[in-house]
Formats: C-alpha cells, structure tokens, sequence
C-alpha cells in the first residue's frame, strides 16, 4: 500500500481581486500528524478548504489525489463519504441544540420506523464525549458550554464519523495549557489506531511536540516541508520559513515603570447567571499606570466571568464588591458606564461579541464610542473614516481600505480592529481577554508591541491568557484564580510555570 494516502498538486485558488493560493503542493504519509504552518493569511484554511470540498471541484485549478486516485469533491458530504473530516476554526454548533444532537447533526441515531432512537444518541455521546474528557451530560445545550468545551464537542462530533484523515484548523486555539495537552494526547493516541491528521496551528511549541512533519506556506504559496522527527527541527527554524525572517524574541522588550494606583478591585464577588452558585468570590486585585497585570486560571477558574463582570455587569448576577478607577469608587452598572468609567474590555470571543463581522472597518472602529463623532445625533461620516485610518496605520491593520468588511480579514487583523475600536474610547484600564489567541506569531508580536506602547503611554493593562509563557514574557505581576478565587500574586521575577500551575490548581483557600 502507498504510503502516501494525500497529495495536493498545484493548487491554485482565486477570489476576486485576489489570489489565495498559488500553485501549492502538499504530500501527507498515511497514519501521521502532519502540521500546516504561515502566517494569518497565508492560505492554510484556504487549502483545507480546497480539500474539504467548502470550495467545490472546479471552483480552483490543480488536482486532489486521495488514497492513490484523483478525487472531485462537490460539497463537505462528498469528503465525508471517503472518510474527511474537517473541525473548522469557527465553530459550527447549534448553541440551542444539546450535546448530542450537535454532534449527531446530520448523522442521526434512527431506531424502528425510521424515528430517533435518544438513548441510543445520548449514550453513544456519553461514550464519544468520555473520549475527548469532556463531562458533561450529553443533553446539556451547547450554550451552556464556555468555548474550550465547544471545541472538544466539535472533535467529539468528528469521531462520530468514519473519519480516516481528520482536518484540525486551530484545534487548541480555545483550550488551556491542561486541556490542549489532552487533546494532542487524544491525537496521539488517533495516529495509533492509523487516523492520518491534519492539524493548523499558531502555537509552535505544540507542533514541534506532537507533528511528523509540517508543510509551511508564506503568502500563498508553499515554502518547504520540514521533517520534525529527525528531531532537527526548532520552533524558530519554523518562524523563520513563515515569516521569511528571524524574529529576535518572541516578546519585544520592555522598561517596566509603574505609577500610581489605576483599578482597584475589592471582594468582588458574582453568581452564575442561571445556577446556584458563585463563580467569583472575595476577588481582590489591583493595577497601577504604566504596568502589565496578567491573570491565569484554568478552564473554569472564573477568569472571564470576573472581566466580564467588572465591564459593566455583563455576566453574573447577584454581583457584590466595590471598583475604584483612579482613586474614586465607580459602579459601572451597564458597559455604557464601565466606558464612561475608563474601562475597556477585548473579549475572548472577537467574531462572536468583539466585531460586526459583516459591517466594515470604519464602523467597527468607531462602535464603542460614537458619540465622539457625534452631532446634533448624527455622526460626521468624514472623521468616522479619518478614526479608522489612523487606526489602520497606528495599528498596521493590513488592508487595502477601512471600508473592507472585518469578516473578510485575517484572526490577527480582526484582533487589531478590535483593539482599534477601544483604544477609540481612551481608556484608563483595558482589559485583554486571550488577545493573541488564533493568530501568528507574527501578528502577536505585533499585538504585544501594541500592548508595550500603550503602558508606555501611561495606560493600565490587565492580559487574560491560557499561555503561561506569554503571561511570563508580557506581565509585571500575575495573578492566579482557582475555583473563582485569588490564590496567588506573583511578581514576574519569581513567576515560573510550575509555580504559577501549582497555585492554578490550588484549592479553594484564598492565600493570605
């Protein structure tokens, strides 16, 4: 049998004004892990999607060879049927559906008479959702679930499958250093049984632990395939073919200088919106002018909820403790007060609560702050679009026009419009939640830069991230939450991984 179950040969792939892909070539070895790296933008899911079947045979030039044959795929069915099975960056779950039946969606468990059978569906979930260590009860709506745990009932939804090449596009994207670990474990253990994987990712450190080999593409086309289990192959080695260059430190340098006191939380305490219980408790936590404050968790933890919260009440009920900007105590009641206030927050979630995506630039920069361009109640449409250039030139946002709808841009160009669009507000405190999660290394050098100059310009940033290591290479201080409760604050000269996870998984006794 050919060892060879995948190749790409010449894949060229045009969109109006645009060529995405051209001329890429890719060979995959049956039963391996086989990483595609580049920059956002770079083409990756393009080509995935070539393969997948989301942009059909004859929609591109060049030739699909699967298991040995040349394969035309018209549609995600097509691709299906021989055994494809992609889980794409942006999730594809129906949040008001349950587990189970976003999993079995379109494959659908059917007894006697053609109905469907529940038990059945619910206790092959059950089993399915075992496999991927997610507990929870298969008849839970997805909306319940936070984005980590969507994400395994996506990878669950795609073992359902006769899946013989599964297609991974940022598969830990979502995940915490704990549950990304399970995942390439999972994978691991996929490759025993002689599933051949695909995986695209930004975290280098994962692909050098777990891939065979990787292909890297720059700018649409193929650059080289790397051989990483000749054990040769370095994390840099790998930027270095993406971005064409070597990049000096994977963090930009910083003097750090803080002044006075900006935010001050105290025994900031919130119950979850529809259960029983508090998800934050007795949170103390403070940040001064010019400084990084970092804050790590795992799933879980109560991270987000806590930002959240502070932004507004935008999550919680039954919110008690007491917030003070620059010294004075405030309420922030509503997100319009939590601006007003100072406060600025990047949510986690950019494409579903950060952006308009089928709105463009200029009116997603201006969003959070309308009133600034405002007169008599009508926006002056010529500062809208000057905002939104300097933005674009401040920030680097790579497009031709503010007038590009944000849905078309690449995850780390969304990011810096996000980013644009409350700087836009001029805050005191901005509050980054996951800021580089989905994108290059590239484009989070430059997100880290950003954040450098802006505490240089006297702001105070609070940075949420499942990576220990950026935590590490951005913060002055970090602290960590466990169960919803402060359980550490670590200046950077002592931080380490080891003893950041071990306060993570600390129980639930607040320390001192």
């Amino acid at each position: 049998m050919d060892d060879t179950i995948l190749e790409m040969r010449g894949i060229t792939k045009r969109f109006p004004g645009v060529t995405a892909l051209q001329d890429v070539s890719l060979a995959v070895r049956r039963g391996e892990i086989h990483a595609i790296c580049g920059e956002n933008g770079a083409g990756k899911s393009t080509l995935m999607k070539v393969l997948s079947g989301v942009y059909p045979s004859g929609s591109y030039d060049g030739e699909v060879v699967y298991d040995g044959k040349p394969v035309h795929f018209r549609g995600i069915r097509d691709s299906e049927a021989h055994g494809i099975v992609i889980i794409h960056q942006e999730l594809a779950l129906v949040p008001y559906l349950s587990i189970a039946e976003n999993i079995f969606l379109g494959n659908e468990r059917r007894g006697r008479g053609g109905l469907i059978d529940w038990n059945r569906a619910n206790a092959d979930a059950a089993t399915l959702l075992e496999s991927v260590g997610l507990r929870e009860n298969p008849v839970t709506p997805v909306i319940q679930l936070g984005v980590g745990k969507q994400q395994l009932v996506e990878i669950a939804k795609a073992l359902s499958k006769q899946v013989r090449l599964l297609i991974l596009d940022e598969p830990t994207a979502a995940l915490n250093d704990v549950d990304s670990a399970h995942l390439l474990a999972l994978l691991r253990r996929l490759r025993e049984r002689g599933i051949t994987c695909i995986m695209i990712s930004h975290k280098l450190n994962e692909i050098t632990a777990i891939a065979d080999s990787t292909t890297v593409i720059r700018d649409g086309r193929t650059v080289e395939t790397l051989d990483i289990r000749s054990g040769e192959v370095t994390q840099e080695r790998i930027i270095r073919g993406m971005v064409g260059r070597d990049l000096e430190s994977f963090y930009p340098d910083r003097v750090s200088s803080p002044g006075e006191e900006v935010l001050r939380i105290e025994d900031w305490s919130v119950r979850h919106p529809t259960q029983d219980r508090l998800v934050v408790e007795g949170v103390n936590l403070r940040v001064r002018a010019g400084e990084v404050v970092g804050v790590a968790g795992l799933m879980g933890a109560g991270r987000t909820e806590l930002a959240m919260s502070v932004f507004g009440r935008s999550y919680g009920r039954d919110i008690r403790g007491r917030l003070f900007v620059r010294g004075r105590e405030v309420k922030a009641r509503t997100v319009a007060e939590a601006i007003d206030n100072g406060i600025a927050y990047v949510t986690e979630d950019r494409k579903r609560f950060g952006l308009n995506l089928i709105d463009d630039i200029r009116r997603n920069v201006s969003a959070a702050a309308l009133g600034k361009l405002a007169r008599l109640g009508w926006v002056n449409g010529n500062e809208e679009i000057k905002v939104a250039e300097q933005s674009r030139r401040d920030l680097n946002i790579k497009t031709p026009s503010v007038m590009a709808v944000v849905g078309k841009l690449s995850g780390g160009n969304q990011q810096k419009v996000v980013l644009s669009k409350w700087l836009f507000t001029d805050p005191d405190v901005l509050i980054l939640d996951e800021p580089t999660r989905g994108i290059d290394v590239g484009a989070k050098f430059e997100i880290y830069t950003i954040i450098n100059r802006l505490v240089a310009d006297g702001k105070a940033v609070i940075v949420i991230s499942s990576e220990l290591p950026e935590l590490l290479g951005m913060c002055d201080r970090i602290y960590t939450l466990s169960a919803g409760r402060i359980t550490g604050e670590v200046p950077i000269g002592k931080a380490t991984q080891e003893n950041l996870m071990e306060l993570m998984t600390k129980d639930k006794e607040p320390v001192g």
